[in-house]
């Protein structure tokens, strides 16, 4: 009862705003805020949640064993945000399973408030859904929702990338080769949030020279979904684009195509950037 009346309390004051990414296995993602109204409604909606019955609580990995992880006061929601994202892309967040935000704000060691407030975000984004009373389901996802998302990738980006490879100069393309590398030394490291978020900042580079912030956008939002596992599916191989179901092999042949696409641009090679886009964005509705 103490805990669930501080949650409300603090969420009363409007507490726990942040703006960075935790690194959890990678880079942070900055976070994004969420509207005042939508704060209030989903408050309002998981007042009273319970931590009983809860299946374990995902570890925002802590640099040794038994030491209780950092979050830096000036930016606890995007930390949060970030190590939340992170949990979803492993599957330590597991599908159809319900988790509130007292008990991860304690497992975190910050109050509940920061830790609504990502739900929150995260519910915006389609990752999880309110359950009054209760705390936050995450979303089980079908492979016709993931065939659908590769799909509206594909209708975005390979247009895009097979303009740019006409009208970008060699010089350009080489100066993603780091980025490309990037994706490969990932893979090969096994982690999925490093590879995850390694992916994303390739095909961000790549899109960004079309000079448009809100494709850019867009598209990272959709390949971010994308690369949340499907409900029972990790570790399941020839999943592209959903880091949290592929195994290391899997990855490090995504990883790569970038570099092989990124040696057919800055060669000039436009039937080579074709067959290789359609790899990389085909394979029967896979995406990567």
């Amino acid at each position: 009862m103490k805990q669930r009346a501080q949650g409300s309390a603090e969420t009363e004051a409007g507490a726990g705003a942040g703006a960075s990414g935790l690194s959890v296995g990678g880079e942070g993602v900055p976070a994004a805020r969420v509207p005042a109204q939508a704060r209030a409604a989903a408050s309002a909606a998981v007042r009273g949640e319970h931590t009983h019955g809860e299946r374990p609580i995902p570890h925002a990995r802590p640099a040794a064993e038994g030491v209780r992880p950092v979050v830096q006061r000036s930016s606890v929601r995007g930390q949060i945000l970030q190590a939340l994202r992170s949990a979803l892309v492993t599957g330590e967040l597991r599908p159809g399973e319900v988790y509130s935000a007292p008990a991860l704000g304690e497992r975190f060691g910050v109050s509940a408030t920061p830790v609504r407030e990502a739900m929150q975000q995260l519910a915006l984004e389609g990752a999880v859904e309110v359950v009054p009373n209760r705390g936050f389901r995450v979303v089980e996802r079908d492979a016709r929702e993931l065939a659908e998302l590769a799909e509206v990738r594909a209708l975005i980006e390979v247009p895009v990338l097979l303009r740019l490879a006409r009208t970008v100069p060699a010089a350009r393309w080489a100066e993603l080769r780091p980025l490309a590398e990037a994706t490969a030394r990932a893979a090969a490291s096994g982690c999925r949030v490093t590879y995850a978020e390694a992916d994303r900042a390739f095909h961000r580079a790549v899109l960004g020279l079309a000079g448009n912030e809100q494709l850019v956008r867009i598209a990272d939002d959709l390949h971010r979904r994308a690369q949340w596992p499907l409900a029972g599916a990790a570790g399941t191989a020839g999943t592209a684009g959903v880091a949290g179901g592929r195994s290391r092999t899997g990855l490090m042949a995504d990883a790569a195509q970038h570099v092989a696409l990124l040696d057919a641009l800055i060669a000039g090679d436009a039937e080579a950037v074709r067959v290789l886009v359609g790899e990389h964005f085909g394979g029967g509705g896979a995406v990567s």
